[in-house]
């Protein structure tokens, strides 16, 4: 008798490929942790991605296992190579070193543009509390979630783990920042689960510049409906050097506090950035949409404005 189940792809090392089956209601290897190859095609380079959901087929004694196909993704990205990222834990150190928020909208609207859900942690609260007051402030009120963090643990952090709780079972996330904040520490206490010290998992994110090193997704907790960690240095830019996924007429809409305003503009080819008669720069100066965020959409502007179009 053959089976045929699904399951998340968590890894791939030497042509095989790690993958985590669904709960069904019959099976051998219901529930479990197998490696299998992928069918013909399907087992070129690049093809299976950490994260893509996928069917395999079985035979009754649990061998054979085979990976059959693809199932539909929700997004998947070139640099980390990976797919189905449902929540990015974006992270900045309030000091040491100072936030560059262009770099950080930078950061959000490319996860935005791939419907990814960021949500904003603001480390090193401790040092600076005013400074990461302001900061998680000004990120809700862009409409984000928003949690200021310290090493010890204090500030909103048992809030963060009440929204890890409600929000993470079923989804995949993976958490990004610069070198520098406290990522490797601040996982630790995040996912406690984990079992991976800070050296190992520092080792891991630090690994350099090289993003094109393979991700591991790792199960947040031993139940079937948990959560996973992507592990992967890539994380760090996401492909901010080749950010170039989408067009600038694309952009306003990866600026979520932009929303109410689109349409609204004298000039129906409003770039936002310098028209008169501007809604969004209208809001801008009466305050409902901090000078900030739109510093950064009209240098993300420029940048994608140079865009060749093929």
């Amino acid at each position: 008798m053959n089976y045929s189940g699904e399951g998340l792809l968590l890894s791939s090392v030497g042509g095989r490929f790690c993958v985590r089956l669904f709960p069904l209601p019959e099976g051998p290897l219901s529930g479990k942790t197998v490696t299998a190859p992928g069918r013909k095609s399907l087992h070129r380079k690049g093809d299976l991605l950490p994260g893509d959901r996928v069917r395999l087929s079985y035979d009754e004694s649990g061998e054979n296992l085979v990976i059959e196909e693809i199932l539909p993704r929700k997004n998947f990205l070139i640099r980390p190579p990976m797919a189905n990222l449902d929540i990015l834990f974006a992270a900045m150190a309030a000091t040491s070193p100072e936030p560059d928020l262009c770099t950080f909208d930078k950061l959000l609207a490319i996860a935005e543009f791939h419907e990814i859900e960021p949500v904003v942690l603001v480390t090193k609260s401790d040092l600076a509390p005013k400074k990461a007051k302001e900061l998680a402030e000004l990120y809700r009120k862009a409409g984000f979630t928003a949690f200021c963090l310290s090493s010890e643990g204090k500030f909103d952090f048992v809030a963060l783990q009440n929204y890890i709780k409600t929000a993470l079972p079923g989804k995949i996330a993976a958490l990004a920042g610069a070198s520098g904040i406290g990522k490797s520490t601040l996982l630790n206490r995040i996912f406690p689960d984990l079992n991976l010290t800070t050296d190992a998992l520092s080792k891991k994110i630090e690994r350099g510049k090289n993003t094109t090193r393979r991700v591991e997704l790792y199960p947040t907790s031993p139940g079937a409906d948990c959560g996973y960690l992507a592990d992967t240095p890539g994380f760090t830019l996401l492909d901010f050097e080749r950010f170039d996924f989408f067009a600038k007429e694309d952009l306003p809409h990866t600026f979520r506090e932009f929303g109410p305003y689109l349409g609204l503009c004298r000039y129906t080819k409003c770039s936002h950035t310098k028209e008169e008669g501007c809604a969004i720069r209208t809001a801008v100066e009466a305050g409902a949409i901090a000078k900030s965020r739109h510093d950064s959409f009209c240098t993300l502007y420029e940048i994608l404005k140079k865009k060749k179009e093929w």
